[in-house]
């Protein structure tokens, strides 16, 4: 059966369902159109406000849901992928080093990337046959063993890991890369993320059912 009629019977059903309170309704409305007005707002408008302004509060402050647009995170996290972003630890703590990490791209504002922490303001960085070395260690020993290895790529024609290139994170900043190497603008390209910028750390995929999981 055809998804509209599907809709119109349902919307008959209810219409026929609450017909008598549709009536009971329309009577009190012509009898006290004030106080219809007030009995709706307390039953409905003040309860749809408080929860509309406590959903915004926790997407804004606590808890955001976001969508994977590009494919510079495969195959941690595939385009399309919708995932929750905790807001609120990086209030209490400092980032650590293996976390995917969700900042407003530093050339422009209006845009949020989401990318690895790789290393933090003091670490010297460099990539040398696949492995990102931070303070002269590779990352995978530096971070939670859950963190699956990744292959990073020298780029000698971006600003950050070139071939043999050494260098440190400036203070209050984050060096990010994305797990899909070859195919990932990261800081490699743009530079450092400024802990101003940071937004949160993406903590869970929600969509679709099949991928639904811890992000690590």
């Amino acid at each position: 059966m055809d998804r509209w009629i599907l809709w119109v019977l349902g919307g008959l059903a209810a219409f026929v369902f609450f017909w008598g309170k549709i009536i009971s309704e329309i009577k009190l409305l012509r009898a006290d159109w004030r106080a219809w007005g007030k009995r709706m707002w307390k039953e409905w408008g003040e309860p749809f406000l408080i929860a509309a302004l406590i959903a915004m509060t926790i997407r804004t402050f606590i808890f955001g849901p976001y969508k994977i647009p590009t494919g510079s995170m495969i195959p941690t996290l595939l385009v399309g992928d919708r995932i929750f972003v905790d807001k609120i630890t990086y209030r209490f703590r400092q980032p650590n080093r293996g976390e995917i990490i969700v900042f407003k791209y530093p050339g422009d504002e209006k845009k949020d990337f989401i990318k690895r922490l790789v290393a933090m303001s003091g670490d010297s960085v460099e990539i040398r046959d696949g492995e990102a070395l931070v303070n002269g260690k590779p990352l995978t020993e530096l971070v939670d063993p859950k963190v699956p290895k990744k292959y990073y790529y020298n780029r000698n024609d971006w600003s950050y890991g070139r071939e043999g290139q050494k260098f440190v994170v400036p203070p209050d900043s984050f060096f990010v890369l994305g797990d899909n190497s070859a195919q990932s603008s990261d800081s490699r390209n743009w530079g450092f993320v400024s802990k101003r910028h940071l937004i949160g750390r993406a903590v869970l995929i929600w969509w679709p059912l099949k991928r639904i999981g811890f992000s690590n």
